[in-house]
């Protein structure tokens, strides 16, 4: 049986609460445990989650949301600091033009689910090298968290992954626990035809694909995106890797 911590936290009012740890890397090391979480957001937690998460250690959280986004659900630990990292919501909005035009379709939610990765990096770049510096600064132990915990929480999360050196596929993994670990919110865009929420209310491997084909058209490869788009250079991936990786 094997000693490891459980990777997913299954708390009563948090969806997709998950440990970034004990994922092998290149250089033979493993991702630490219960130092970088990622989760939904943080506004509806029972005194028994939040009991949790102080024992956790938390201290910061990282939020994706939007600005309209945030007044949704405040975080319900206090002795957590948020750190606000806005990238807007674009999906729902695109889905209800094209619903509007008489052109949604499960295919066409998929594309733009899809164009949403790739605007995480056409756009939003800034969100994510802020995470990092944040990284840097040691804040851990720490959560990031958008609304839905799954889409720029997940490509936040491939993207810590692969800059502490973990292998695609593995990345690619983790990203795709999403679909075992994700609580759907019934009531989210309830306007929407049932098949295009399936679409939108789970990850698919071609999602995440889109954004780092983005980031090969944009940089080159990942390694260029770490290094240009993330301010990555080689001082500041040696850091993170002492601290988020078990020596």
């Amino acid at each position: 049986m094997s000693d490891s911590p459980a990777r997913h936290l299954n708390l009563q009012g948090a969806s997709n609460f998950r440990d970034l740890g004990g994922y092998p890397t290149a250089d033979g090391r493993l991702t630490r445990w219960r130092q970088i979480f990622r989760s939904n957001h943080l506004g509806q937690l029972t005194p028994s989650d939040v009991a949790v998460v102080r024992e956790l250690g938390i201290r910061s959280a990282f939020d994706f949301r939007g600005v309209e986004e945030r007044t949704g659900g405040v975080c319900g630990v206090s002795e957590i600091t948020v750190h606000s990292l806005p990238i807007e919501p674009t999906v729902v909005a695109a889905l209800r033009e094209r619903m509007v035009q008489g052109t949604l379709t499960a295919p066409v939610a998929l594309e733009i689910m899809r164009d949403s990765y790739r605007n995480y990096v056409r756009h939003n770049t800034h969100s994510f090298r802020a995470l990092f510096a944040h990284l840097l600064e040691d804040h851990a132990p720490l959560v990031i968290h958008c609304t839905a915990g799954k889409d720029r929480t997940g490509f936040a999360s491939a993207l810590i992954l692969h800059a502490l050196g973990v292998a695609d596929e593995v990345v690619a993994e983790d990203y795709l626990l999403t679909n075992h670990c994700y609580r759907r919110d019934s009531s989210s865009a309830s306007d929407l035809p049932d098949d295009v929420r399936d679409a939108i209310g789970a990850v698919e491997a071609s999602y995440l694909a889109a954004g780092f084909d983005a980031v090969s058209a944009e940089y080159g490869d990942i390694e260029a995106y770490l290094r240009d788009g993330l301010k990555l250079g080689s001082p500041e991936r040696s850091a993170l890797k002492a601290r988020y990786l078990q020596s």
